[in-house]
């Protein structure tokens, strides 16, 4: 919603880039529990935080047992990109993943979502078995590697960059310092 926000006052032009989280989990996930014991984080107090952040955005949030590696996901999201409404893949992969928490490493799972917003099951499947976008993928973690980015979502702009859910206020100013245009 900020990002739409952002649109809709300034001159500009959003391009997703992606970013390895976490890399190294397995298709099958691995528990939250799992995950932030290694960072020595309360899951509960994790979750807690992050709905209230989402419920001040009016976002859905649902509560997740597991997290999933989301490479299958990226290079769909890259295919959605170059096809009609695409950019809806977006939000409905946000809701099988933050929401309804289901497995985004599965490639049914990722042309359900895919179909669910209008977009052609079949090139979906297609372009999942064939990795077409594999190698603008691994660009995006290059840069990713490259900027230094180390969270998401991470805006850069005019060689300025901000990271984590930031209020609107502070995406303003980000993109006036920037050199943002004001519509």
């Amino acid at each position: 919603m900020r990002i739409e926000k952002l649109q809709k006052n300034f001159q500009i032009d959003v391009k997703l880039v992606h970013f390895p989280l976490h890399p190294e989990t397995p298709d099958e996930g691995i528990p939250i529990k799992e995950l932030y014991a290694r960072r020595n984080v309360d899951p509960e107090e994790m979750h807690k935080n992050m709905k209230l952040r989402m419920d001040a955005e009016g976002l859905p949030y649902g509560k997740r047992t597991h997290t999933y590696n989301s490479r299958n996901a990226q290079e769909l999201g890259k295919w959605a990109d170059t096809q009609n409404n695409g950019e809806a893949y977006h939000d409905a992969l946000y809701r099988a993943y933050f929401v309804d928490a289901r497995n985004i490493s599965e490639i049914d799972v990722l042309v359900d979502v895919a179909q669910s917003v209008g977009l052609d099951g079949i090139a979906a499947l297609e372009s999942l078995q064939k990795h077409n976008f594999k190698d603008e993928i691994d660009k995006d973690w290059e840069k990713s590697k490259t900027y230094g980015f180390n969270g998401v979502p991470t805006f850069l702009a005019g060689g300025f960059s901000v990271a984590g859910a930031q209020p609107y206020e502070t995406l303003e100013y980000f993109v006036k310092e920037a050199g943002g245009i004001s519509k």
